[in-house]
C-alpha cells in the first residue's frame, strides 16, 4: 500500500490548472474586495471600490510627493492618510519604492491590528502579487500570515497561498506551510489545507522546486484531515503515496491517524498490516497507535475491542495512555451504561499490570481519575462498589482509590473520604502522608472536626514517620474556630506520642482561647495540667491567664498567680530563675491595683525596679481612680491596717497629690510600723497620741522630780496628760490627724487626702536633732517637763512618723 504510485500526474495538473482559472479565482484578489474575511457578502462601498476612473500617469515630482506623505504618514502612524496616499498611487497605476511598500503591508498586518487594517493588509499583498510579486518580501509575507493565524482567518490565508500559486510566486514550504497548517487546524477546515498539500507536492516533483516539498508536518497534517475530518481511505492513501513519492519517511503519528480510520472502518486486518510495519520501519513504542484505534473504536461503540487493545498493550508494554485517551474511554463505557465492563476491565488489567508500576500510570488511576475529572464521581465509586462486589476487594489497587480520595477532598465530601481511607486501611493498603495531609485540611476546612481526628488516629496507628504538618493543621483550625475544649482533649491524646513535638506554645493556644471566651476555670485546669506535665509555662501563658482573670473580674486568682510567679523570680538558683518582662509588669500591676492588692502591687513595683523595667505609673493612677475613687479609709482602717499602709505607699510611688482642706498640714510623713525595742508589738494606731504614750510610760512608771521636794513621787496620769498636753502646744506642732486617730475625728478629711503620706521629717529635725527616717524615732521622757533635755532613758515611746 505504501509503495503504490500515485494516479496519473498529468490529471492533478489538469486539475488545479482548471480550478486556478474558475470565476472565483478571477475575482478573488480584486483589490480591495477582501469579501474572504466575512461569512456574509460585504456590499462594496464608494471607499473601498470606487467606481472606475481613466486612469492618469503621475509625473515624478507627483509620485515623489505621494511617497513622501505615505513614509510620513508610516512614521507617525497616521494609518488612514498612509492608505489614501496607496490608493492614490493604485490608481495611477503605480506602486511605491519596494522598502516604502513592504513597511506599508507590515504596518497594516501588525499583532494587535484591526479586521478592518488586515484586510488592507491582504488585499495590498495580493495586488502586489498579482501587479509585481518580486516587490513583496518573505518576511513581510511571514508577518501577515502570523497576523491571520491571531485572527484564526483560514480562508484569507489560504486565498493568498492559491495567489501565490497562480502568479508563480514560490516561497519556500518552510517559511509559510506551518502557518497555515497552524491556521487551518485552529479553525477547523483542515480538509482545505488538502489542496494546498497537494499542488506543493507536484511541485516539487514535476517541477523540480525541491524548496516546495512539503515536510513530514504537512503530510500528517493532511492524512489527520483524511483519517480523523474526512474520513475518506482513498485520499488517505493517496496522501501516502505522496509521501512516498516526494521521499518522506512516515512516523508514529501517520500509523496512528491510519489506524484511527482502519479501526473506524471496523479493518482489523489492515491494522495488523500496521503493526507489522510499525516494526519494519523500527518503531517499538505503540502507544501513539493503540491510542488512535481505541478512539475509533469508541467512536463506533466497540467496547470489546477497546478492552481487547488495551489488555493487549499491557501485554506489550505500552500502557501509557494519556488522560484524553482515557476521557474517551470513560465516555463510551459511562454512555452505553456499562459500567460493569468498565469495573472487569480495570480488575483484568490489575492482573497484567507490572507490581513495580507507578501508581498513576495504572490502567485503574487512569479510568478512575478521567471519571472524576469528567464530573462522573458518583460512576467512579459505582466502580469501585462493582469490582469489590465481583469479589475481588482485596486486588483493587490503591490507584483505584487515590482518585475517589482526591475527588473527595476538593468537593469538601470529607465524611465520604473518611469512610473511604477506612476501607483502604482494612484492605491493607497503606496510603501516603501527603494524602492524610490534603484530606485533614479539608476537614478541617469543612469543620469536619471528627473527621479530621479519625484521619489523624488512623495515621498514627499506620505508623506514619511524619505527624506534624497534620497536628499543626488540627490545632490551628481549631484554634481559629475558637474551638479550644477539643484543643485540649486532642493535646491530651497526643502528647505522648514521641513523634509529635509538643510545646509550651501548644498549651498557651489552648489557655488563651478558653480565656478569650471566658472559660476562665477551663483555662485554670489547663494550665494545672501543663504544669503538671512539666512544661514550663512562659510570660505568655502568664499574660493570657492575667487578662482572661481581669475580664472576669477575678483578682484574687491574679493574686494567686503573682504569688507563684513571684516565687520563681526570687528563685536562689540562677538557671531556674524566671525574668519578668514590660508586658507581664504591666498586666499584672494592672490587675492587682483593679482588685485593690496593693501589697502585692508594691512587690511587683520592687521587682521591676530591680530589674529596671520601665513602669507607666499614669496607666496605673487611671486604673486607681476608675475602681476606688470613693474608697473610705475609716472603713479600710478598721478592717486591716496593713492594706491601708500598702495603699498609702502606693499612692506615693503612683505620685498621687491629693488637696487638702484649708488649715491642714499640707506636709505628709511616711507611715511605717514602728516598734519600741522591748516590745515586739506594733503600735495601734486607733489610739489617741497621748494614749500612747501613757501606754508606753506605764510599764515602768516614771519618778518625776516634783518642785519643792526632795524625794521623787509618783505622777499621775492626769498630771501627766497635761504635762504631755504642755509639752504638745510648746512644739507648736500642728498635725493633721489621719482619720484613724479619735482624738481628731472633728477635724473633716477629704477621701482623696486617703493616699498622702504625712511626713514630719522637717519638724522632726528641728525639734529631735535626728533623721526622720530612721523606722523608730525615740524621745526621753526622763524629765517631761524639760524639753531642752537630750533623752537618756531605756523607756522610750515611738509614734508614727
Amino acid at each position: 500500500m505504501l509503495r503504490k504510485t500515485l494516479t496519473s500526474i498529468q490529471r492533478r495538473r489538469q486539475h488545479l490548472s482548471s480550478s486556478s482559472s474558475s470565476p472565483e479565482s478571477q475575482s478573488l484578489y480584486s483589490f480591495l474586495k477582501p469579501s474572504l474575511f466575512s461569512h456574509k457578502p460585504i456590499t462594496l462601498t464608494p471607499s473601498l471600490s470606487p467606481p472606475p476612473q481613466p486612469s492618469k500617469t503621475l509625473t515624478h515630482d507627483q509620485k515623489a510627493s505621494l511617497e513622501s506623505t505615505l513614509h510620513h504618514s508610516l512614521t507617525t502612524h497616521n494609518t488612514d492618510e498612509a492608505w489614501k496616499a496607496f490608493r492614490s498611487l493604485v490608481a495611477a497605476s503605480s506602486l511605491p519604492e519596494k522598502p516604502l511598500l513592504n513597511s506599508l503591508i507590515t504596518h497594516l498586518s501588525e499583532s494587535n491590528t484591526s479586521p478592518h487594517r488586515l484586510k488592507r493588509a491582504f488585499a495590498s499583498a495580493a495586488y502586489v502579487i498579482e501587479k509585481d510579486p518580486i516587490l513583496l518580501d518573505f518576511d513581510t509575507l511571514r508577518t501577515l500570515l502570523e497576523s491571520m493565524k491571531i485572527a484564526k482567518a483560514a480562508s484569507p490565508a489560504l486565498a493568498l497561498v492559491k495567489c501565490m500559486f497562480k502568479n508563480r510566486f514560490f516561497v519556500p514550504f518552510d517559511l509559510w506551510g506551518g502557518l497555515v497548517i497552524d491556521i487551518c487546524r485552529e479553525s477547523g477546515t483542515l480538509a482545505s489545507f488538502l489542496k494546498v498539500f497537494k499542488e506543493s507536492c507536484r511541485l516539487s516533483t514535476d517541477e523540480k522546486l525541491g524548496y516546495m516539498k512539503p515536510d513530514l508536518a504537512a503530510c500528517n497534517a493532511s492524512l489527520e484531515a483524511c483519517c480523523r475530518q474526512m474520513e475518506s481511505l482513498a485520499d488517505a492513501e493517496s496522501v501516502i503515496e505522496s509521501m512516498s513519492v516526494i521521499g518522506v519517511k512516515p512516523d508514529e503519528s501517520t500509523f496512528g491517524f491510519l489506524a484511527y480510520l482502519y479501526a473506524r472502518k471496523g479493518l482489523k486486518e489492515k491494522i495488523n498490516e500496521l503493526e507489522s510495519l510499525m516494526d519494519g520501519f523500527g518503531f517499538a513504542n505503540k502507544r501513539i497507535l493503540y491510542s488512535n484505534m481505541i478512539s475509533g473504536y469508541v467512536k463506533v461503540g466497540d467496547l470489546d475491542s477497546v478492552s481487547d487493545v488495551i489488555l493487549h498493550s499491557l501485554k506489550g508494554g505500552d500502557c501509557s495512555f494519556g488522560e484524553e485517551t482515557f476521557c474517551e474511554i470513560v465516555k463510551g463505557f459511562i454512555e452505553s451504561k456499562s459500567v460493569k465492563s468498565l469495573a472487569t476491565l480495570i480488575t483484568e488489567a490489575q492482573r497484567l499490570e507490572s507490581e513495580s508500576i507507578d501508581i498513576d500510570r495504572s490502567v485503574g488511576f487512569g479510568i478512575i481519575n478521567a471519571c472524576v475529572n469528567l464530573g462522573f464521581s458518583d460512576k467512579a465509586h459505582s466502580v469501585l462498589e462493582e469490582m469489590i462486589a465481583q469479589g475481588e476487594e482485596g486486588s483493587v489497587g490503591l490507584g483505584v482509590y487515590l482518585p475517589i480520595l482526591k475527588a473527595y477532598s476538593k468537593e469538601y465530601k470529607t465524611a465520604e473520604a473518611t469512610q473511604l481511607v477506612t476501607e483502604i486501611s482494612s484492605s491493607g493498603l497503606q496510603l501516603d502522608v501527603e494524602i492524610y495531609n490534603a484530606l485533614i485540611e479539608a476537614s478541617m476546612t469543612n469543620q469536619d472536626f471528627v473527621s479530621a481526628f479519625t484521619l489523624f488516629r488512623d495515621m498514627r496507628e499506620a505508623r506514619a514517620v511524619d505527624l506534624k504538618g497534620s497536628y499543626l493543621t488540627i490545632m490551628t483550625g481549631l484554634l481559629e474556630n475558637q474551638r479550644p475544649e477539643l484543643m485540649a482533649a486532642f493535646l491530651d491524646e497526643v502528647v505522648e506520642d514521641p513523634r509529635v513535638e509538643v510545646n509550651s506554645h501548644d498549651w498557651n493556644s489552648i489557655i488563651h482561647a478558653f480565656c478569650k471566651s471566658g472559660r476562665l476555670e477551663d483555662a485554670r485546669r489547663t494550665f494545672r495540667r501543663m504544669v503538671f506535665l512539666r512544661y514550663e509555662p512562659n510570660n505568655q501563658t502568664y499574660l493570657s491567664l492575667i487578662n482572661g482573670y481581669v475580664s472576669g473580674e477575678k483578682y484574687f486568682n491574679v493574686l494567686l498567680l503573682w504569688n507563684e510567679v513571684k516565687g520563681k523570680v526570687s528563685c536562689v538558683d540562677a538557671e531556674k530563675r524566671s525574668k519578668l518582662d514590660h508586658g507581664l509588669v504591666d498586666a499584672f500591676l494592672y490587675a492587682l491595683v483593679k482588685g485593690g492588692f496593693f501589697d502585692a502591687a508594691m512587690q511587683v513595683v520592687e521587682k521591676s525596679q530591680e530589674m529596671k523595667i520601665f513602669v507607666d505609673k499614669w496607666r496605673y493612677k487611671q486604673a486607681f481612680m476608675e475602681t476606688h475613687k470613693k474608697l473610705r479609709l475609716p472603713k479600710l482602717r478598721k478592717r486591716n491596717y496593713k492594706k491601708m499602709e500598702s495603699l498609702v505607699a502606693f499612692k506615693n510611688w503612683a505620685g498621687m497629690e491629693t488637696k487638702q482642706q484649708k488649715g491642714h498640714n499640707r506636709k505628709g510623713f511616711h507611715l511605717k510600723k514602728h516598734r519600741n525595742a522591748n516590745d515586739s508589738r506594733s503600735v495601734d494606731p486607733r489610739r489617741n497620741v497621748v494614749d500612747i504614750i501613757v501606754m508606753h510610760c506605764q510599764p515602768s512608771v516614771q519618778m518625776m522630780d516634783r518642785e519643792g521636794s526632795d524625794q521623787p513621787q509618783r505622777i499621775g496620769y492626769r498630771e501627766l496628760g497635761e504635762k504631755l498636753e504642755h509639752i504638745w502646744r510648746t512644739f507648736e506642732i500642728k498635725l493633721t490627724c489621719y482619720p484613724f486617730c479619735p482624738a481628731c475625728s472633728h477635724i473633716p478629711v477629704d477621701s482623696s487626702d486617703l493616699g498622702k503620706s504625712f511626713d514630719m521629717e522637717q519638724k522632726g529635725i528641728e525639734v529631735l536633732g535626728t533623721d526622720s527616717e530612721g523606722s523608730n524615732s525615740s524621745v526621753s521622757w526622763r524629765n517631761i517637763g524639760d524639753c531642752n533635755n537630750s533623752p537618756s532613758s531605756t523607756q522610750s515611746v515611738s509614734y508614727p512618723m
